[in-house]
């Protein structure tokens, strides 16, 4: 087997160690500078173990954003919106401060499936993950009526004051009274009935 084998880390830590550093490195260079070397380089692995475990740049950078998601959705315990409002807000500005890399990742990812259409449908899984998570979190408080255009609304309002805060147009503060205000938009929206015209 040689040295190479006898040194790879276990299944499951090589191939997180590798779609965190994928993570890692579009966040620092953005999506040009994703290659096998510099992922190998960040994760401490040999090119041909990212080869084994992705085959090609395309399903590392897929497989890194489903990741990245599943990261964030858990790190800042998005389940607990509505139910748990101040543990919300602290989980997500911890991970605001130290993973900031899960959402700078993901929106590059948006971006860029404006030039690459073959991103479109990942991108697609990606919002409807996050509004399927909010509408979970709404119905825990009994906000059970949620149409499609509310939803979005609400997660879009939410995915801008994100990317205000990561990107630093948003204070602390800032940001925590935006979100205060978006559950209550959020408690109005299903109390009233839409304006007709």
């Amino acid at each position: 087997m040689g040295m190479a084998a006898a040194s790879r880390p276990p299944h499951g830590s090589g191939r997180e160690a590798i779609l965190r550093a994928a993570v890692q490195v579009v966040a620092d260079a953005g999506l040009r500078g994703l290659t096998f070397r510099a992922v190998g380089d960040r994760a401490g692995v040999n090119n041909t173990l990212i080869a084994h475990y992705f085959g090609n740049r395309e399903a590392l950078i897929e497989a890194a954003l489903e990741w990245a998601v599943d990261q964030s959705v858990s790190e800042t315990h998005f389940e607990d919106f509505a139910t748990s409002p101040e543990e919300f807000f602290r989980q997500l500005m911890e991970s605001l401060t130290d993973a900031s890399e899960l959402q700078i990742y993901q929106y590059e990812m948006i971006l860029e499936a404006r030039r690459r259409p073959e991103l479109r449908p990942a991108i697609r899984r990606l919002y409807e993950r996050y509004e399927d998570v909010l509408d979970r979190s709404l119905q825990n408080i009994g906000i059970v009526v949620v149409d499609d255009a509310t939803r979005r609304a609400l997660f879009g309002s939410m995915d801008g004051l994100v990317l205000q805060r990561v990107s630093g147009n948003l204070t602390v503060e800032e940001f925590r009274d935006a979100l205060d205000r978006m559950l209550g938009f959020a408690r109005l929206a299903v109390q009233q009935p839409p304006a007709e015209g």
